[in-house]
C-alpha cells in the first residue's frame, strides 16, 4: 500500500567529511513524503496491505509514547480507512509533544500499560486486540515498533533503492551506519545485501537491547524475511554485529554524547537528528572513527532513519549539556 514517494534523496556530508576525516554519504529516509517521514514508513506500507487483505478495520501497535513508529501507524491508519490502537508503556506524560502530540492528533485511541517495563507493550497489545474483538471489530496487531519479516520487507526494498543510486552517483560504501532498535531495519537490510550479493558492512548502533539481544533479534527476523521471499540465506547472531556502548541512559533518553552528535551535524550540514535514534547512531559512527573501529580510508553511508518530532518534545535541556 503505497504511502511515500521514492526514492528519497542520497547525498554527500561534504563538510562533515572534511571534519570526520573520511568520505561520508546520507541516506535521508527522514524525507519521505509521508506522516514527517521516517522509514518506518517503509514496513508500514507492507504490514498495511496485509492489514487490509486479511479485512481488518483497526491498527493495534505499541511502543514509547516518543515513538516514530506509532505515529506513522496512527496516520497510516487515517489514510486507508482504519482505525488505530496505540499502546505505550508507562503512565501519561504531564504533556502531550512531539510524536505523541501527533499520534493523538490521527486520532488513535491512547492506552498506557502504567508499567514502565518496555515490554509490557507486548501483552497490552493482545489485550487490547481481544477488547476490540468482542466489540465486533477487526484488530491488525503490529509488534512493537514494527518488526516483523512481513514490515522488514520495506528495508529489504529499501536496499535496491539504494544501491541503484550509489551506481547512479559512482560511490560504493565500505560501512553502513545505522541506528537499531526493535531490529526490522537491520534484518531487512541483511536480507537486501545478501540477496545482492554485496559486501557491506553494517554498524549497527543499539538504542534499547544489549548487543547479545539485539544480534539474536534481527537474525529471527532476517531469517523469517528470507523464509518470506524464498531466499536460501540463513544468519546467526554472530552475522548482526551490534555495538551497544551508546545507549547512555535508556531507550528513548537523550545522551550527552548524542546531543554532541547532533550538534555537530547541525552546525556543519543544516540537518537534525533525533536524539533517540539517529543522535546516537551518529555519536556512534563518531566513536568507531575515534577508536580505529573504521578507518578513516572507508566510505561510509549513514541512513537518516527520521524522528525529528521527538527532538521537539519535552524542554530540550539535554542539548545544552
Amino acid at each position: 500500500m503505497p504511502l511515500g514517494l521514492y526514492p528519497t534523496p542520497l547525498h554527500p556530508l561534504t563538510k562533515l567529511s572534511v571534519d570526520l576525516q573520511t568520505e561520508l554519504w546520507m541516506k535521508r529516509d527522514d524525507l519521505i513524503s509521508f506522516a514527517l517521514g521516517g522509514n518506518k514508513i517503509r514496513g508500514l506500507e507492507f504490514l498495511v496491505a496485509d492489514a487490509l487483505e486479511q479485512k481488518a478495520d483497526t491498527l493495534v501497535t505499541g511502543a514509547g509514547a516518543q515513538s516514530n513508529h506509532v505515529r506513522a501507524t496512527a496516520a497510516a491508519a487515517k489514510t486507508n480507512q482504519l482505525d488505530c490502537t496505540a499502546v505505550f508503556w508507562g503512565t501519561p506524560p504531564d504533556q502531550i509533544d512531539g510524536n505523541l502530540r501527533l499520534t493523538k492528533m490521527y486520532g488513535a485511541d491512547l492506552v498506557f500499560t502504567m508499567d514502565g517495563e518496555r515490554a509490557s507493550v507486548d501483552a497490552a497489545l493482545k489485550k487490547a486486540a481481544a477488547g476490540l474483538q468482542i466489540q465486533g471489530k477487526h484488530p491488525y496487531i503490529i509488534p512493537r515498533g514494527g518488526a516483523c519479516a512481513i514490515g522488514a520487507l520495506g528495508h529489504v526494498m529499501a536496499v535496491y533503492e539504494v544501491f541503484q543510486q550509489c551506481q547512479d552517483a559512482a560511490f560504493y560504501p565500505d560501512t553502513v551506519v545505522m541506528a537499531i532498535g526493535s531490529g526490522g531495519t537491520y534484518a531487512g537490510w541483511k536480507v537486501g545485501l545478501a540477496a545482492l550479493n554485496l559486501s557491506w558492512k553494517i554498524l549497527a548502533v543499539s538504542v534499547s537491547r544489549p548487543s547479545q539481544e539485539a544480534s539474536q533479534q534481527v537474525a529471527r527476523l532476517a531469517n523469517e524475511t528470507a523464509g518470506i521471499l524464498g531466499l536460501p540465506q540463513r544468519f546467526e547472531a554472530k552475522d548482526c554485529p551490534v555495538l551497544d556502548q551508546h545507549i547512555g541512559a535508556g531507550y528513548g533518553i537523550p545522551s550527552i554524547e548524542g546531543a554532541q552528535a547532533i550538534r555537530t551535524v547541525g552546525h556543519c550540514e543544516g540537518l537534525l537528528l533525533d536524539p533517540t535514534y539517529t543522535g546516537k547512531a551518529m555519536a556512534g559512527l563518531m566513536h568507531a572513527l575515534d577508536t580505529g573501529l573504521i578507518t578513516t580510508n572507508q566510505r561510509l553511508l549513514f541512513l537518516h532513519t527520521g524522528g525529528e518530532p521527538a527532538f521537539f518534545s519535552g524542554d530540550g535541556h539535554w542539548l545544552d549539556v
